[in-house]
């Protein structure tokens, strides 16, 4: 008899152990990204009203586990009346403090990220416009992905980058909007979501057909993003591909102004000379990870480089035009003509 009692106490502890692990996972998981959904929420409307419409909007899964995670939380009198607008992921948990907040689309401001800018970069201009996010922004986009410590979970194109990896070249640049108290966190959040989005499956599929990683994909385009512009990036990715494949130096000088912070017509030959991980100039390969964040054009264009005769390429500072050139002779003419 007392075994039977043990054993069925068992299999109930095992239920409500269960049904624990159904809850969290449900109150914590971002289940789909909403597209630009308003939500309107009348005064003294009732939670079951509430929950129904967030049911039918597909903001929420289950009716009933949003009104128990505000049960529970003893948060059942405390949403705000107001109209609310939804882009971007949201688990029932981050709902439920928006509501409670009362942050509705009133409560906004734009941030438009450039294409190339590095996380200083981005840092700069939130500081500088005194925007939402400022507060830790660099810190948190310099912390190792392998020691991840945000509140949301980290998206799986992540999974391949090394050990060594922080977020520079992950945070996808765009005009994003955000809510007055939003933190740094959150707007990171919907960058590299957004970078997730971007990465659809056809380039996935690609890049693993070429036997790369995305991590390498985003360091490559990185460089074209800093280089040139759009029309000649496919180009530039050929050159760069080719220099890799026949191991030659890539010899960017993207990568020199990452180093040196100034961006200069030409760089001298110290400046070439410069003992750094990130200098092409001296070190084969790819730099070590990003030095900017790409937008989708110079990610396209590192997946799918264009094949040509050429191996070297300059930009006119007057123009800014694309100078390219087949052999090294060829280059230095370029050069005397277009940068002295």
């Amino acid at each position: 008899m007392i075994k039977k009692i043990i054993f069925y106490l068992i299999i109930i502890l095992f239920l409500f152990f269960a049904l624990y692990l159904i809850y969290w996972y449900n109150i914590n998981t971002a289940f789909q990204k909403f597209l630009n959904i308003n939500l309107t929420i009348e005064r003294g409307e009732s939670i079951d009203n509430i929950a129904q419409k967030m049911k039918t909007n597909g903001l929420i899964n289950s009716e009933v586990i949003f009104k128990l995670y505000l049960y529970l939380n003893n948060k059942t009198n405390k949403i705000k009346a107001g109209k609310y607008q939804f882009s971007d992921y949201y688990s029932i948990i981050k709902l439920a403090e928006i509501l409670i907040a009362g942050e509705n689309k009133s409560n906004t401001v734009r941030v438009k990220i450039i294409e190339g800018w590095s996380s200083r970069d981005i840092n700069t201009y939130l500081l500088k416009n005194n925007l939402p996010a400022r507060e830790n922004f660099l810190t948190l986009t310099q912390n190792k992905i392998s020691n991840w410590q945000f509140y949301f979970i980290k998206p799986t194109f992540m999974a391949d980058a090394p050990e060594r990896a922080n977020l520079e070249g992950y945070l996808f640049p765009d005009t994003y909007e955000i809510y007055n108290n939003s933190s740094a966190e959150d707007l990171i959040k919907k960058m590299l979501y957004n970078m997730d989005l971007k990465l659809d499956d056809n380039l996935r599929a690609e890049i693993a057909k070429q036997k790369k990683t995305i991590f390498e994909i985003l360091t490559m385009a990185s460089l074209i993003e800093k280089e040139v512009k759009k029309p000649d990036m496919n180009l530039v990715s050929g050159i760069f591909w080719k220099r890799i494949k026949n191991g030659q130096r890539l010899e960017s000088c993207a990568t020199l102004a990452y180093i040196i912070g100034v961006n200069k017509v030409q760089y001298s030959f110290e400046d070439t000379l410069i003992d750094s991980p990130f200098n092409t100039y001296r070190n084969n390969g790819l730099p070590p990870g990003p030095i900017s964040n790409p937008g989708l054009d110079a990610i396209r264009a590192a997946v799918y480089p264009t094949e040509t005769q050429f191996m070297f390429f300059l930009a006119r500072p007057d123009t800014g035009e694309t100078v390219f050139s087949s052999t090294l002779d060829e280059h230095n003419k370029n050069k005397l003509k277009y940068l002295k």
